[in-house]
This record gives structure tokens, sequence and C-alpha cells, in this order.
């Protein structure tokens, strides 16, 4: 595949709820330019963009796929992304990488969830976008009524561009507005015919709208419009092409991918209308030596710059990671700066991707999409560049996971495996996060959704080898005193030799703080070199509290007395006296198990708001307050105990059909209920009983 200039490239990324046929355009298309010949089917799991094990046995995509199309001397990169939301973190990578947009619409179904994300998504971004009503040959479908939901949706800015010709299975093409023709499709192609005359009216009516928005584009056609005088077909195309990048204007057309009506007039649009790398702005990014910011541009002299924005872990073929140049050409065996890490990185392999297939190439130009292979210290969202020429560009936004599952392995041994699998698997996919934790001896695995766990560890298995099972989470939890308790300890042992001999008197309290030791000593009753050692056991022994063996927190100890043994006693001696004293006075102090407490930000809409507000109360949480947002959905911000929280992702999705969104930090812990107290205390025993059995 040739390299192209910035002003031929188009960068699209494609939206939409699942089934509503992205990666069918992308057989489509690639049918239509002659790259292949038959086009694949997604429950044949023969696509182009589906290649990986995971989706062709699920059925759906879940990988972001890159399909370049070479088309009318353009190079259309397709980038294909996952409908379903667990994947966010995939559009999020894509979004970064693309110049405009394209949503599509299931025309049996109208507007869904996803097709709200994904519009939500593009606005954000501020993405010029497409809108695509596909599946048009199916039964019952109202072309007028989805066109009408989307306006009164999205706004006015939405504007059809096209007619269907023919309904259900009798649709066989569609009347494109802008231009004033028609096109029947006839397989691999399509044939161009005058406007049918029952739809000539409708066309005449539609493109006078259009007309009006090419008007608005520009203060001498409106002078021209106002007139009465009639735009050249250059001035219509100007004017539309300029209201699409300003976001203006958003085209809808229709289709059926699967019959390939449609694929050419979109990709006809996409060349036309939608925005090369050259009409958008310098990117800005930051120069890590300098720490000021710093634009990199299209112009010839630049120096070479270019984000990751997907990664592929293979244990066989090894890391590939995909790029998008942003600045100066790329070339193989270049050595370049990773500027996140500070590293170098020497370019070895270079290609285009087409899903899996590799297609090498020398060079790559500014505003085109490539890969490279076997990068050392690269992950997604990693800015390459020069290394004369340092510049460090914002990276890919993604949601907190916040699903929460334990994570061990089925076989003994497989720690480390794991380990490795994992590490390799967030450098493809940032969007999940695991941690040890070493307190609760668990592996915990944060992902966007059920399905995003399952995934991940599917291809556990199936890249690295290891099977895993998952669990809850355990909750970690805290004790402290609400009390005061004045004690003894003393560790007295004589068995022939040397004895042992330690003895402390000592107060427990509450405290503000974590941990306070205070000695009080009068008189040389502890020797001095003995107080480190009975803190010390103090220390040690607060890691397992007398109630449930959970950490002990916010207690204040102090030594005010004791005795020693001039020959007998020691420092461990000491520390086993404290550690005495430690257990008793824990045991009279009122001692009180607690629990983290996360402060949750919920945002749903106001039709939810009623069963948002019970289930958080269900949660024994408390609402601090609701606050309306710019785009129509309330925030609800509570504190919740974290034990209640760790599925609440799945939970938050069926009570708002995937509409609902939240996030959540750790604020502090709080006491336990006595009715929950009394069973985590219970269950604690329990597993102690097992685990000694």
């Amino acid at each position: 595949m040739k390299a192209y200039e910035a002003g031929r490239i188009r960068n699209i990324a494609l939206l939409g709820h699942g089934g509503s046929g992205k990666t069918t355009f992308c057989e489509a298309a690639l049918y239509a330019a002659g790259v292949s010949k038959r086009m694949g089917k997604v429950e044949d799991g023969n696509t182009f963009s589906d290649f990986d094990k995971e989706e062709i046995s699920r059925k759906t995509s879940i990988n972001t796929t890159v399909i370049p199309v070479e088309w009318n001397d353009y190079k259309v990169n397709l980038i294909d992304t996952p409908g379903y939301f667990d994947f966010v973190g995939e559009v999020q990578g894509a979004i970064k990488a693309a110049g405009g947009v394209v949503i599509f619409v299931d025309a049996t179904s109208g507007i869904q969830v996803g097709t709200e994300k994904a519009w939500k998504i593009a606005m954000d971004k501020k993405k010029p976008t497409f809108i695509v009503v596909n599946k048009m040959d199916r039964e019952n479908v109202d072309y007028d009524k989805i066109i009408n939901e989307l306006r009164e949706t999205f706004g006015k800015k939405v504007a059809p561009f096209q007619i269907p010709v023919g309904i259900e299975d009798s649709f066989i093409g569609n009347v494109n507005v802008a231009k004033m023709n028609a096109r029947e499709y006839t397989g691999q192609t399509c044939v161009e015919k005058p406007i049918p005359d029952e739809l000539m009216a409708q066309a005449e009516e539609m493109r006078e709208l259009l007309l009006e928005s090419v008007a608005e584009s520009d203060e001498e056609l409106m002078e021209k419009y106002f007139a009465g005088e009639a735009f050249s077909e250059e001035e219509i195309q100007a004017g539309l092409r300029k209201g699409v990048l300003y976001g203006e204007v958003v085209p809808v057309v229709c289709a059926s991918f699967p019959n390939n009506v449609g694929t050419h007039t979109l990709m006809d649009m996409l060349c036309d209308y939608s925005p090369s790398p050259a009409d958008m702005p310098p990117k800005t990014g930051i120069d890590p030596k300098t720490n000021q910011e710093v634009e990199r541009s299209l112009e010839p002299n630049e120096p070479f710059s270019a984000q990751v924005f997907k990664t592929i872990a293979d244990p066989f073929i090894g890391k590939i990671s995909i790029l998008k140049v942003i600045s100066g050409t790329l070339t193989s065996d270049m050595e370049i700066l990773n500027s996140n890490k500070g590293e170098k990185e020497k370019v070895g392999s270079l290609f285009f991707l087409r899903g899996k297939n590799q297609l090498e190439t020398k060079e790559v130009n500014a505003g085109d999409i490539a890969a490279i292979a076997k990068l050392q210290h690269t992950v997604t969202g990693d800015t390459l560049c020069s290394i004369n020429s340092p510049i460090v560009f914002s990276g890919i936004e993604v949601p907190e996971p916040q699903l929460y599952l334990a994570l061990e392995p089925k076989a003994r041994g497989d720690e480390e495996k794991i380990g490795t699998g994992l590490q390799r698997l967030a450098e493809e996919d940032p969007s999940f996060a695991f941690t040890r934790n070493a307190e609760t001896k668990q592996t915990l695995i944060r992902g966007q959704g059920e399905l995003h766990i399952k995934v991940i560890t599917s291809k556990l298995k199936n890249k690295f080898g290891v099977e895993v099972e998952l669990s809850d989470a355990i909750v970690p939890y805290r004790e402290t005193i609400k009390g005061k308790a004045d004690v003894q300890g003393k560790h007295k042992k004589q068995s022939g030799g040397r004895g042992q001999y330690g003895d402390v008197k000592m107060r427990f309290e509450p405290s503000a703080e974590e941990f306070e030791f205070e000695e009080v000593i009068f008189g040389g009753s502890v020797p001095r070199n003995f107080i480190p050692a009975v803190e010390k056991g103090i220390r040690e022994a607060m890691v397992s509290g007398v109630l449930a063996g959970y950490p002990v927190v916010n207690f204040k100890a102090q030594l005010y007395d004791g005795s020693y043994h001039d020959v007998d006693s020691s420092e461990m001696a000491f520390k086993i006296a404290a550690s005495l004293a430690f257990k008793k006075g824990m045991e009279e102090a009122k001692p009180v198990l607690l629990e983290p407490i996360a402060k949750v930000d919920v945002f749903v809409p106001e039709d939810n708001m009623g069963d948002i507000m019970g289930d958080l109360n269900k949660r024994r949480g408390r609402i601090l307050g609701m606050e309306p947002q710019d785009d129509g959905t309330q925030k609800v911000t509570a504190e919740v105990p974290q034990s209640e929280m760790f599925k609440y992702a799945i939970d938050l999705r069926s009570m708002t059909q995937a509409r609902g969104e939240f996030n959540m930090e750790f604020v502090r812990y709080d006491e336990v209920p006595q009715n929950i107290s009394e069973k985590v205390i219970e269950a604690a025993k329990a597993a102690r009983e097992e685990q000694n059995a």
C-alpha cells in the first residue's frame, strides 16, 4: 500500500450500539473496493475486523481494529470499535486517532443506548459526525420516523442527505439530495439513475433545507441565497463540507450493508465531507525538558511525532503498537523516543494493519495510521517522537474501572503466570486495572463490567495458558477501640539456664492518630534500652485485632510502669510482654469493627432518580446531595460502605439500561453496625478455623 499525503487521508471512527452494522460496513467497503472477493459475516467468524478468538466465539467486536480502504485515490482508515459498553476504553482510543465519526443506527431498533453514548462521545470530543441508518431492507422500517427521532433527540443540525429508494426487501438504493442524483445498487457495484418521479418533490423539499445550511456557512452565500441566485455545485459542496467540519451539520444516510446497498455513497461522502488531517488544527503537547506547551503541525519541516492508541499483546507474535503519525514522517529503521518513559525505541518492521493482515511499508506520512512490532517500552497512550524534539501529547481518557473481583489460579504455582499475563493485557487495554492486596492476599481485578472481566480471564487462558477462578473481593476491615483500658502484660519463662522476663503496665485509649506510642516511665522500672522493644511489640501485634484479626487503628498506647530482671530480661521478652498487654487492653477497651466508606457520584437520567436513591439507601448509603448536569442527567452524591459497592457497576447498568455511570473514591473508615459486625466476626473465625484444620 502506497504512502498517502495528509489531504487524501480520512481517519473515521465507527461507533454505535452493538449489532448496528459497523463490522459489516467494513466488509462491504473492502468488497466494494475490490480488496475481497466476498463479504465476510460476523456470524460466520470470517470478517477482517473480528479476527480475535474471543470475538469469533462471542460473535461481537471486543477490540478496536483498523481497516484501511483505498477509495478513488483517497485512503479511508475505518476504525471499527466495539458496541458493547464494557469496552469503552477501545472506543476512547479510536476517538483519539479519528478525525471524524460515523454513528450507526439499526433501522429496526431506532435510537438505542449505544447510539446516545456514541453521540455524547462525538459531541464531547467535537468530532465531525455522520449518521447512517442501516438495515433498511428489514420489515416494518420507517425511515421518516427515525429521522424525526434523530432530530428530536440530537437537534436540528441532524440533516438527512438521502431518501431511500424502495422499502423493506425492495430497498435497492438512495437519492442523494446534495447532488440530486439516484443510485441503484447491483451487488458489488452501483449505477446512477434519474431520481424516480414519485420521490422528486420530497427530494427538492429536502434539498432546500440543505441549501439553507449551505447559506449559513458563509456570508457571501447567505446574500446570494436571499437574492434568489442559484448555488454552483462547487459552492454547495464547499458549504456542506464546512458545515460538517464545524459540527453545524450532521448528515444522515441510509443503507443495507449486508446487501452492499449504500456503501459506495457513504464512502464517497466520507471522502467529500469528512475532515482530512490537513483540516485539523495543530496538535498541542508538552515539551518534557522545559514543561512548556509546544505544537506539532503537518508542515513538511516538522519533526516526527506520533501517539499509540492501541496495543495488541500476543505471546507468540509479540507486541504490536498501532499509532497515528501526528507530524513528520516515520520510516523503518528510525531511532525514536518514547517521551512518556524517557526511553529510546528502534523502529523495526513498519506496516499498515488491515485487521490482522500486515501490509509492509517503508514510510508513513503525517496524518496516517500504521503499526510497529516489538517496541520494548511502549504501551497504549504513549507518545513517540524525534529524539531531538521531544513532546508529550495528552493521554487517552478512560473511565476508572469500578467492578471489583478477586482472581486466583486454579493450579498452584501459576501466580507468576497470572502476573505476567495481566501485565501484558494491561499494556493492551488501559481500561482495566489489577493490584495485589498484601493484607487480604488477593489479586484484585477491576473492569468496566462483567463481560470485560470475563474476556480478560478468557485471554489469560487462551493467550497465556493460565486458568483462573473469580470470587468476591474481601473487604479490608479495620478494628479500633471506643473505651479505655489499664492492663499489665507479663512474660516470664524459666526452663533451665537463662530465662525470659518482661513486665509492662500500659494504658490504651482512642486516638485521632492512626497509632500513638507514649512512655511516661519514672524510676527506671523499665530500662530505656527496652522501651523501643515495647513499641515494636505493639506495632507487630496491632496487625491482627482481637475481634476478627483485622489491623487495629486509631489508638494510643501509653507505657507507664513495669519491672525487669537483671539477667533474664531481653528485648524479645519485652516485645512479648507488650503484645500480651495489647491483647488484654483491646479486649477491655470496647473493641469495634470499622469498614471502609466510599464517596460515590452517580450520573443518571432524571427518570431513574427514584430507583437509584432507593437502591443506595438499601446499600446503607447516606445521600449527600443532588445536582443537575449540563447534559440533562442528574448527579447523586452519597457515602456508601465499600462492601456494598464491589458489584454496583452491574446493578447500575441493569437499573438504567446502561445509561447510568458512577465513580467512587475511598474517604474514611466508620463503625460497622452491630448486626453486620457479628456476621463479619463469625465469618472471620470460621475462616481461621478452616485454615488451621
